[in-house]
């Protein structure tokens, strides 16, 4: 496996650079893209048939969220069967038909796996289950009440509520980091590592080219349970989980030595790429630790812009400061949208058009160094859905109604034609309504209109693949002050400058820059209005 900093700046031709380096990736939530058996459920059969538009968008490979045999309680995040296709969303043969027509459109394909806890309906929890003698006993983790009965430690559920449920046949309670439904895998275990190493083989055969790996700094615990120590400091709390510093049920320093593992495996397969999805409060920390030197992960993403309340040039300068550009260090990914935060240019426009602040931000999205995930319908510029309580399937947001409003909004079925019914998603009610102006920005409805978003994002994410120095050159922070954000990207004799203004008054700059590449809201070398920005060549 390729150390990215090693391959960055100076190699470059595209030749001698994987073909992850700098990636624009494409994610996909199935059940919401296109159903195409009428049963309100987007669909693989779906996601194959509108594989032309994704390609049409000029980037390099799609990620799909879950597709695997679930009881859904977590909407795929639980898998009952790790090499099974559930039955909503298809068979293993239409995923394979999948996977031909992505790779005849040049599109490479990234799979979700959930390492770090299956659903209550697995079979290798409900073998485990039964006694503390079986071939699978150790498989998850299982821990004797306290002499009072309580649980074995203070660890409390992302979801809510304590981390531990009772079970009657073990006489045990088991571990569960989300919901009491979704047991954690004891990856301390090595015949656990083997059986999910086995998994990773199994769609690796089957032609996938890379893994997101969820929460997976939650796949290995203090085997001595110990309690959490309490939080400090005054950051928004509104579950139990958010009392406690996290140090006791995640981030055990084993896992880096598991994902070594991991990469031994990907390294049979040359080409295949890894990344890992990374939240709390040590992720930096820990997103280094995982993709460090040559022998662990590809890249790792955070929730820097993710769960950003606003968008600013520090907040930006800070993400890409924890990325330095030095040999060892991991290569970063960024995503402002995805299935579990609400859709950005909802989140930080402010009193400022949408629309306009959509463009800006995916602008803005192009221009930094690493990998670039594009959320569906963010190349529509669809806004956060609006979801009534009584249509909520979010289960983190029922439990946690209304401090926590969930990730439904962001969610809602992708509109392909505005004329047609449900926006031509599908024929049926579907599992969650559309977003009230969805329909107006259609695919269709911005295929005939030069000037939408859509045909906006088509040119940046071509312009990204046109100019080396934007996919995989170095990056350098000139200017974050204020609202004002000037970067510098290079690679060999190229240079760019990539400036923006992400305030509401107007900036005066002397840019020495040839003509843009791309300019939005009149972005010029010597004015930057309110939130405007470009990319250009240095003079």
């Amino acid at each position: 496996m390729p150390d990215a900093a090693q391959a960055l700046p100076e190699a470059q031709t595209a030749a001698a650079a994987p073909w992850w380096l700098g990636a624009s990736i494409y994610q996909i939530y199935p059940r919401s893209f296109l159903d195409s058996n009428g049963d309100g459920i987007g669909d693989l059969p779906g996601i194959t048939a509108r594989l032309d538009h994704v390609a049409s968008l000029n980037v390099d490979a799609i990620w799909l969220s879950p597709f695997f045999t679930s009881p859904m309680r977590d909407f795929g995040y639980d898998v009952a069967d790790y090499r099974g296709v559930d039955p909503i969303f298809g068979t293993l043969a239409d995923f394979d038909a999948l996977i031909a027509r992505a790779h005849a459109l040049g599109l490479k394909v990234i799979i979700d796996q959930v390492w770090s806890h299956t659903s209550d309906q697995h079979a290798w929890f409900q073998e485990s289950r039964q006694s503390r003698t079986n071939p699978k006993a150790d498989w998850y983790v299982w821990a004797d009440a306290k002499p009072d009965g309580t649980p074995p430690s203070n660890w409390q559920s992302v979801f809510g509520g304590p981390a531990w449920t009772w079970d009657a046949r073990r006489q045990q309670y088991h571990l569960h980091n989300f919901l009491n439904s979704q047991p954690d895998l004891n990856l301390h275990n090595h015949a656990v590592q083997d059986a999910i190493l086995d998994v990773a083989r199994f769609w690796l055969d089957r032609g996938v080219d890379g893994f997101r790996i969820d929460a997976i700094n939650f796949s290995m615990h203090d085997p001595l349970l110990r309690d959490n120590p309490p939080a400090s400091g005054n950051h928004k709390r509104t579950r139990p989980f958010d009392f406690q510093r996290r140090i006791h049920n995640m981030s055990h320093p084993d896992i880096p030595g598991f994902l070594e593992r991991v990469a031994s495996v990907m390294a049979d397969y040359p080409g295949r790429f890894t990344v890992a999805e990374v939240g709390g409060d040590e992720a930096i920390a820990e997103m280094h630790a995982f993709t460090a030197g040559s022998k662990r992960l590809n890249s790792a993403y955070g929730f820097n812009f993710l769960y950003g309340e606003a968008l600013t040039p520090r907040l930006v300068a800070d993400a890409l400061a924890e990325w330095p550009q030095t040999a060892g260090t991991g290569w970063p990914s960024w995503a402002f949208s995805n299935h579990d935060a609400p859709r950005a240019a909802s989140r930080w426009h402010g009193a400022w058009d949408h629309d306009d602040y959509a463009r800006l931000i995916m602008l803005l999205l192009v221009a930094l160094r690493g990998n670039i995930f594009l959320y569906y319908g963010e190349e529509l510029g669809l806004t956060q859905a609006e979801i009534g309580y009584d249509d909520l399937q979010d289960p983190e947001a029922i439990a946690n109604w209304p401090l926590t409003l969930g990730r439904d909004g962001a969610r809602t079925p992708m509109p392909w034609a505005a004329e047609l019914p449900q926006a031509g998603f599908s024929t049926a009610k579907p599992w969650l309504p559309l977003g009230a102006d969805h329909a107006a920005r259609a695919v269709d409805r911005q295929q005939a209109d030069p000037q939408a978003m859509l045909q906006w994002t088509r040119m940046l994410m071509a312009l990204r693949q046109q100019q080396p120095a934007l996919k995989r050159g170095s990056a350098d922070v000139a200017v974050a002050t204020g609202d004002l954000l000037i970067l510098h990207r290079a690679l060999g004799h190229e240079r760019l400058v990539c400036a923006f203004n992400l305030g509401a008054e107007p900036i005066f700059v002397d840019l020495a820059i040839g003509t843009p590449l791309a300019s939005h809201g009149g972005a010029s070398a010597r004015l930057l209005p309110p939130f405007s920005g470009l990319i250009a060549p240095c003079a």
